[in-house]
């Protein structure tokens, strides 16, 4: 195993900042239907309900065009978009493109800072299970998958990746106590840890594979339900990430 001294500054959560807080009450009010797709909003009507600034809202608007949860229309306002399970698939297929070989780099490259500072991001995720707490689990669980990243040595990949993972929460996709608890997906990077600590790139590589896949597989089959659709949600994730 490598020596070298690394860095590891995992990105901040962007729901403290007051745009994030807008961006996850639209995120609610959609979910319990109190903005409906298809209906025309503006920035200042919503600036007005929320009571603050058009500047934040505008901001938080723009994250959730970039996300597909809003369609701006010129001179009109934003409507909400619903989201469809090959939105969800697409998001995979792209992390798996990037998070896949970089587990492969990230283990060829491992130092003991990054066995020691992953460990403590699981140790960190099993806390926040018996605390119940979703929120702190899905922030370190962030933290876990960006560390690994970033000792891949490429930036810009840590950027899209961080990007792909808020749109993913902003589309309010979590698997978590519907189809596995914490605790499950915590234990899922137990085979990450292991193949970095071993410095073996192919076994990292087919664990964060295995990973990714199986919550994508799941997020895919819950959207298709959530929907009433008439679809093969296996279907849908195998046609978008086969060649991943």
């Amino acid at each position: 195993m490598a020596r070298h001294d690394l860095s590891f500054e995992p990105l901040g959560e962007p729901e403290t900042s007051l745009t994030g807080k807008v961006m996850n009450r639209v995120r609610a009010a959609v979910m319990s239907g109190e903005m409906k797709p298809g209906e025309l909003y503006s920035v200042y009507q919503l600036a007005e309900s929320f009571d603050i600034s058009r500047s934040p809202v505008r901001d938080a608007m723009l994250r959730l065009e970039e996300a597909g949860l809003v369609r701006f229309e010129r001179n009109k306002g934003f409507r909400i978009v619903q989201p469809r399970p090959e939105d969800v698939a697409e998001i995979f297929a792209v992390r798996l493109a990037l998070e896949v070989p970089s587990a492969r780099r990230a283990a060829l490259n491992a130092s003991e800072q990054l066995v020691l500072a992953l460990r403590q991001e699981m140790t960190q995720m099993l806390d926040a299970t018996t605390a119940d707490n979703e929120t702190r689990f899905f922030m370190h669980d962030q933290r876990f998958h960006d560390l690994i990243i970033q000792a891949s040595g490429n930036h810009r990949i840590r950027e899209i990746i961080n990007r792909l993972r808020a749109s993913t929460r902003i589309l309010g996709a979590s698997t978590a106590g519907v189809d596995r608890t914490l605790v499950d997906i915590a234990h899922e990077h137990d085979p990450v840890i292991d193949a970095i600590t071993r410095g073996d790139g192919e076994a990292a590589a087919a664990a964060m594979h295995a990973h990714l896949s199986h919550t994508g597989r799941l997020l895919v089959q819950q959207n298709v339900k959530k929907l009433g659709l008439d679809l093969d949600g296996n279907e849908v994730w195998e046609r978008i990430t086969a060649a991943y």
